[in-house]
């Protein structure tokens, strides 16, 4: 069975435990402490008199703390238990973790408490197989301090273990041998700084008394205001402000601040992307400007630093275009992976000019468009310079680094582009979503240069190429014989007529044509494509389909945030619903965060949504489709100084109050009813 596992989380610094607390390495999933890509703590088990701990209960009190209550031994001693013990754990640029050991009998009683600590400093890149390192421990009994470390070159991590009581400090951890009054208690912390230094010399890490005061305060503060800065969710069925307000607050947890930059943005999620991805970050955006507008700015502007600015294959870089991933590990610092700062992503460059020019439009931010009218203006010029490798007019993808991503798009599985028969397309492939952002980015581009930029030429330019574009892709990309879109062209202009959900974002970008819309959104929602709890990403009944391949038949709620967003662009509202309906249901089901894909089995034939035991929890941009979705459903858009709501709410979702929506508005009230809900508030009569 399956190990449960526990989390806190503060921006990209996590610790992953079983379900007693304990820390120990697993091929499988990144269990330790993590900061900045690197495992501080690989080990990290507490004994009592030479026992294992068992779980009793567990308060997960946020995002960045939590406390396990705990007893010696097996169930079945837990009735006899004249001793249990606490552990507390918080994190943020540190760690810390209170043990409590109580004493339920009438006299005192003596206790070997024993915490084994130790480091392997792995990058997360290779969790699966860590290589062997020469880390150094050493013991500082005098002080109550464990240092251990790894150095190579300039690149180097300390984990410095300190404890307030007495104990005796060794190499592999610390042992402490105590005695507890009747009925009374101990406790110690054991603080956990977590020291980077080859990034410009400095020093990530903080104080056990900074660091309890940052949680007690600084943390706390920040999550309640995140929260009230949000538009405030009333609905009649309260299990969807249960969803709400926890997506809400799986965003806060995964806000980071990057080194050398001053603000948070979005990490990709737990446990494999606890890093900047462009893609996830600028999605994430979108999918929230609504509600947590703040993380726009941020994120476009850091992705504008970053922007590529040479050609450079070992990264994929390309003058114009916007970074895919940025890590800080070891692998990523001294080269062997090109995940320093990696551009092998070829949808990231026109999403950058789309969320650019739709925060203009819900915030009225101008002197920030006008800021970045050089990197918006390098990013629409990548798509024609570099993106078009075979002069057919397409965006197209082809990895140029050795250990680069084969598929360049959101779904980036070597195995996801491929014929309905399995066949591997060639490159460069020109798949259909990436026209769409291509599209929309000159649309949006021309808007931009016309309004703000004060030229209005080159917008005409951009408007003359986005109508060709829209002609030509409808044109090469349409199966007549099919009623769909392919999924992608060969560099011969050959069309891979794999059905897959790629065809709803071409819904979301407009570059649909009106006429065909119907019969797109029909496929959508056919019983090969739509599960009941959402929209596959490959349509049963072709070869490839695969219900727990991540790409090729699962369910991801981002990917379907968008094609409900695309729906309602061209009036499909009640599909829209459905598949708004089918995604919430998932995570009302499952409670907690909402994972990052599910198994695409159909719905009546699971009662629960089947997760993957790889899906990662939470996930930004999984919990940004929530947002979106409700967005979606209330109609939610900015129309000058106005917000237009629109409502096309599901059958059972009952009355909708979205209120105190941020825009260049200022704020405003959003309100929608399903149609089984009379205008006076009680229910309709249904047939």
């Amino acid at each position: 069975m399956r190990q449960e596992r526990v989390h806190v989380i503060a921006g990209n610094a996590f610790a992953a435990s079983d379900a007693q607390g304990d820390m120990e390495v697993d091929p499988r999933a990144p269990v330790g402490l993590f900061s900045f890509d690197t495992r501080f703590l690989s080990r990290w088990v507490l004994t009592v008199d030479g026992q294992r701990l068992d779980a009793l209960s567990r308060d997960d009190i946020s995002h960045f703390e939590t406390q396990f209550f705990l007893v010696p031994g097996t169930a079945s001693h837990y009735v006899d238990a004249d001793v249990s013990v606490i552990r507390y754990r918080s994190i943020d640029d540190s760690f810390n973790e209170r043990i409590t050991v109580l004493n339920h009998s009438t006299g005192p009683a003596e206790f070997v408490v024993r915490m084994d600590i130790g480091a392997d400093f792995a990058d997360t890149s290779e969790i699966r197989s860590p290589r062997p390192r020469r880390t150094t421990a050493t013991a500082f009994p005098n002080e109550g301090v464990l240092r251990l470390r790894y150095e190579r070159d300039r690149f180097c991590r300390e984990a410095a273990v300190s404890t307030t009581a007495p104990g005796h400090v060794d190499q592999r951890g610390i042992t402490y041998r105590i005695t507890v009054p009747p009925n009374g208690r101990w406790v110690t912390d054991l603080h956990v700084n977590m020291i980077a230094r080859g990034e410009g010399g400095r020093d990530v890490r903080a104080s056990l008394e900074t660091h309890r005061q940052r949680v007690d305060h600084d943390m706390r503060h920040d999550l309640r205001d995140w929260l009230d800065r949000a538009p405030r969710l009333v609905a009649e069925r309260d299990v969807l402000t249960d969803v709400y307000e926890g997506a809400l607050t799986d965003l806060a947890a995964l806000r980071y601040t990057p080194l050398s930059y001053p603000a948070r943005v979005p990490v990709g999620g737990l446990p494999w992307a606890m890093a900047l991805y462009g893609r996830d970050a600028m999605i994430t955006c979108l999918q929230t400007l609504p509600f947590t507008p703040e993380l726009a700015p941020a994120t476009l502007r850091l992705l504008a630093l970053l922007q590529g600015g040479r050609l450079d294959d070992h990264h994929d870089e390309e003058p114009g275009k916007i970074l895919g991933e940025l890590r800080y590990g070891e692998s990523a610092g001294f080269g062997e992976e090109p995940t320093a700062l990696y551009y092998g992503a070829a949808d990231t460059t026109p999403l950058f000019v789309v969320l650019l020019d739709e925060y203009e439009r819900w915030s009225g931010d101008a002197a920030l468009v006008r800021e970045l009218q050089h990197p918006a203006r390098m990013a629409l010029d990548w798509i024609d310079e570099y993106g078009n490798l075979t002069g057919d007019g397409y965006l197209r993808y082809q990895r140029r680094s050795r250990n680069g991503l084969v598929n360049q798009t959101w779904k980036n599985s070597p195995d996801a582009i491929v014929h309905r028969d399995g066949r591997e397309p060639g490159h460069p492939r020109a798949t259909c979503e990436l026209q769409g952002y291509a599209y929309d980015a000159k649309l949006r581009g021309a808007r931009l240069a016309r309004e703000f930029w004060g030229d209005p030429a080159y917008a005409h330019r951009l408007e003359r190429e986005a109508a060709a574009l829209k002609e030509r892709f409808n044109r090469d990309f349409w199966l007549p014989r099919r009623g769909h879109y392919a999924l992608a062209l060969e560099p011969d202009g050959t069309p891979v007529e794999t059905l897959t959900s790629n065809i709803g974002h071409l819904l979301w970008s407009g570059i649909v044509e009106e006429e065909r819309s119907a019969q797109v959104a029909e496929h959508l929602l056919g019983p090969e494509m739509f599960t009941g709890w959402g929209v596959r990403t490959l349509a049963e009944g072709q070869l490839p389909y695969n219900p727990v391949g991540a790409h090729v038949g699962a369910v991801w709620p981002s990917d379907n945030s968008l094609i409900a967003a695309g729906l309602r662009r061209y009036h499909h509202d009640d599909e829209a619903a459905r598949v708004a309906a089918g995604i919430l249901a998932v995570a009302e089901l499952l409670g907690g965060p909402v994972p990052e894909v599910i198994a695409g089995y159909p719905r009546e034939s699971t009662r629960y949504p089947v997760q993957l035991p790889m899906a990662g929890r939470p996930q930004s941009w999984a919990s940004g489709a929530l947002l979106m979705l409700l967005g979606t459903i209330l109609g939610l858009r900015p129309c000058g100084d106005e917000l237009l709501v629109t409502p096309a709410v599901p059958q059972g979702f009952g009355r909708l109050e979205l209120l105190d929506v941020p825009g260049r508005w200022g704020h405003a009230d959003a309100y929608g009813r399903d149609r089984s809900v009379r205008a006076d508030g009680r229910p309709s009569r249904l047939r």
